[in-house]
């Protein structure tokens, strides 16, 4: 075997399930959009095109070794950033935010690549400068700058949702990591010290909507008609789902339009309104399968880069999957965030999918020999 390298078999099981997730989004988002008029191509076919490229980039990612694409990490990191940069010079407005760029009449959002490329390059700086007894604080100021660009440079869109998503799924990793007690006592302590200053910066630094969007997630009902709108309606749409739902193509409160944003953020409200309190269960229950799944992926990654990539990956996953279905409930702010392999989107569906194969590529390096 010397000087062959040769990965183990493919999870198709795992596979399995992330088809089917695909499939019933690709379903649900014909089953809302059908009636609309298109000029060119119809949503959901538009989402089997995404989908078929992201395979294709899904495959690609389980077939190169990871340590290779970590070689690259600081690359891709400068590109996401120079990307963020353009978007602010350049960017094209949809919904309130400057968040997408049109090259060559593809439209794309950056901030999606930078999720990844924050992910990659912690775990390439953190297995390059493993410390096994704790980082302390000067150690962590490099990581901190990774994490603190793409997030400032997020904000300014505004995007709210995608820092925060950025902040949580990087504090998983250095948690992951490990950092000394001392440092986390430290930190913590600072962290409430500073919390009303930093919450009054914050505050006053968020847009309008912004601002509406977290007091409207206190209380929807303030303003039934307006910020308090999506929420409302989600919630609707989700109890009158019932127990087994209404059936396909039935989903009132979306084919009347009474659900905004229904074939992307909140395509998960569409979908328990059409199939009920047993289609969420089920669906709820493939996506803790493949988190799970991903867990273990990264817990018996044959070493550091793999477990932190790993780690990364399936943490930023599952923030998608918890704040998205969360949003849709009325327990988080509605904040822009679509459901992995579900929501309408093709840079969310694309980065996903070669995300998911990065974990694919992992599990079979645990039987890579040299």
């Amino acid at each position: 075997m010397t000087g062959k390298k040769i990965l183990g078999p493919f999870d198709w099981r795992a596979f399995g399930i992330i088809l089917l997730i695909l499939s019933v989004g690709i379903l649900t988002i014909y089953s809302v959009t059908r009636n609309y008029g298109h000029t060119f191509l119809p949503f959901y076919m538009k989402q089997i095109l995404w989908a078929t490229i992201g395979l294709i980039l899904f495959f690609i990612s389980t077939r190169i070794d990871y340590q290779i694409l970590a070689r690259y990490a600081y690359l891709f990191y400068g590109i996401a950033i120079f990307l963020l940069l353009l978007v602010i010079v350049a960017g094209k407005t949809g919904y309130g935010a400057q968040r997408w760029l049109s090259i060559g009449g593809i439209r794309f959002q950056p901030s999606e690549i930078a999720k990844l490329a924050v992910v990659l390059v912690l775990a390439r700086y953190f297995s390059d400068n493993y410390n096994p007894r704790g980082y302390t604080v000067r150690q962590l100021i490099i990581p901190s700058v990774f994490i603190a660009i793409p997030v400032l440079l997020v904000l300014i869109q505004p995007d709210l949702g995608t820092g925060l998503i950025i902040v949580f799924t990087s504090m998983a990793l250095i948690y992951l990591v490990k950092i000394r007690s001392k440092v986390f006592g430290f930190t913590a302590l600072i962290g409430l010290m500073l919390f009303p200053f930093l919450w009054e910066i914050f505050w006053i630094n968020l847009k309008e909507y912004q601002r509406l969007r977290l007091l409207t997630f206190i209380n929807p009902g303030a303003d039934p008609q307006g910020t308090g709108y999506h929420i409302i309606q989600s919630k609707i749409a989700i109890g009158s789902g019932g127990l087994v739902g209404k059936g396909i193509f039935e989903s009132t409160q979306s084919n009347l339009n009474f659900l905004p944003a229904h074939h992307t953020d909140f395509i998960f409200a569409v979908f328990a309104e059409e199939w009920g309190f047993v289609g969420v269960l089920f669906l709820i229950t493939m996506y803790l399968l493949l988190i799970y799944w991903g867990i273990d992926v990264a817990l018996k990654a044959r070493d550091r880069l793999g477990m932190f990539l790993g780690g990364g990956i399936v943490t930023l996953f599952t923030l998608y999957c918890v704040i998205n279905m969360g949003m849709t409930f009325g327990i988080f702010p509605v904040v822009g965030i679509p459901l992995p392999l579900m929501s309408y989107g093709g840079t969310a569906l694309l980065t996903t999918l070669f995300s998911l194969g990065i974990l694919f590529n992992i599990k079979r390096g645990r039987y890579l020999f040299y």
